[in-house]
C-alpha cells in the first residue's frame, strides 16, 4: 500500500471543513491524521453534487467511492490520497466500514432535487452525513461507550442542521433546498420565490424551528457531560461553535441571507481551547 499523504487531507479539511479541522487539532497526532482522513472522505463525497451537472454522474462518482471502500478495507486502496489515508486509518484503528457506507447513502440524497419531506427525514440525512463521521471518529479516539456515542450523535446532527441553515443562500443559488417540506408548507414558504428573492416570508419561521431542534439536541448532549469520555472532546467540540452560529442567527432574526451568519468568528480557536481546558463542550 502506498504511503498516505496526511497533508492532502489536512489541506482539504482546512479549506472545506475548517471548523471540524480546528476541533481535530485537540486530538493526539496519530489520531489527528486519522480524523483528517475521515473528514477528507466526507469532503470528497460532499463536493460531488457541486461538481456534476447531472444526478446520474453524481451517482456514478458515489459508486466509485463505494468500490474504493472495498479496496480500502481489503488493504488495496485505489491510487487516491484520501483513499490511501483512509486505508492507513483503517489499519491503525480497525475502523468499521458501516459509517462510511452510511455517508455514501446519505450523500445519494444530494442528487435528489426535492427537499426532505419532513423534519424526521432531514434528521435522518444529518445522521447519515454527520453523525456517521462522529461514530468513526470515536473509534479513533477510543471513546465508544454508549453515553459518549449518544452525545456525539446529538452534537453531530445539531452541527449538520446549523450547517445546512447557514448554506441556504448557497443552495438557493443552485436551486436546491434542504429545509423540510412539512415546515415549509406550515410556514407558507414558496421555495421558488426563495430561489429568486432570497429571504422571503416564511423563511425565518422555518429557520427558527430548525434552530430550536438543534438547540434541543445540544442540550440533550450536554446533559450527558458528566458521563461522556473525556477523550471524545475533539468530536464533541463542534457544539461550542454551534452556539456561536445560533447566537448570530437569533441576532439577525433567523435570516440566513444576512452576511453575518456566514462570517467566521475570529475567536473560534480561543473558545475551543477554553472548552478543551475545562473539559466542556
Amino acid at each position: 500500500m502506498a504511503h498516505p499523504n496526511p497533508t492532502y487531507c489536512d489541506n482539504l479539511m482546512q479549506r472545506f471543513d475548517n471548523d471540524r479541522y480546528l476541533c481535530s487539532l485537540f486530538a493526539k497526532p496519530a489520531q489527528r491524521e486519522a480524523l483528517w482522513a475521515i473528514g477528507a472522505f466526507s469532503v470528497e463525497v460532499a463536493l460531488i453534487r457541486e461538481q456534476v451537472r447531472e444526478p446520474l454522474l453524481g451517482h456514478m462518482r458515489l459508486r466509485w467511492w463505494a468500490d474504493a471502500l472495498d479496496g480500502v478495507w481489503a488493504g488495496t486502496p485505489p491510487h487516491h490520497p484520501v483513499a490511501e489515508a483512509l486505508a492507513d486509518a483503517v489499519s491503525r484503528f480497525t475502523l468499521d466500514r458501516q459509517p462510511f457506507d452510511r455517508v455514501l447513502a446519505g450523500r445519494a440524497q444530494d442528487m435528489d432535487e426535492d427537499a426532505p419531506a419532513s423534519v424526521a427525514s432531514l434528521l435522518d440525512y444529518a445522521d447519515a452525513t454527520s453523525a456517521s463521521l462522529a461514530r468513526a471518529g470515536l473509534r479513533v479516539l477510543t471513546a465508544e461507550d454508549g453515553e459518549t456515542q449518544a452525545a456525539a450523535r446529538d452534537v453531530a446532527v445539531a452541527w449538520a442542521l446549523i450547517g445546512l441553515i447557514r448554506a441556504v443562500p448557497f443552495h438557493a443559488r443552485q436551486r436546491r433546498l434542504y429545509l423540510p417540506a412539512d415546515l415549509n408548507q406550515q410556514a407558507g414558504l414558496d421555495m421558488y420565490r426563495l430561489f429568486e428573492r432570497g429571504c422571503i416570508a416564511g423563511l425565518p419561521a422555518v429557520v427558527e424551528k430548525l434552530v430550536s431542534v438543534a438547540t434541543d439536541l445540544l442540550q440533550r448532549a450536554r446533559a450527558r457531560r458528566r458521563t461522556v469520555c473525556a477523550a471524545a472532546l475533539p468530536v464533541l467540540l463542534p457544539a461550542s461553535l454551534a452556539d456561536l452560529s445560533i447566537r448570530r442567527l437569533r441576532a439577525v432574526a433567523f435570516n440566513p441571507f444576512d452576511e453575518r451568519v456566514r462570517q467566521r468568528p475570529p475567536w473560534r480557536m480561543v473558545r475551543l481551547t477554553a472548552a478543551r481546558l475545562t473539559g466542556r463542550f
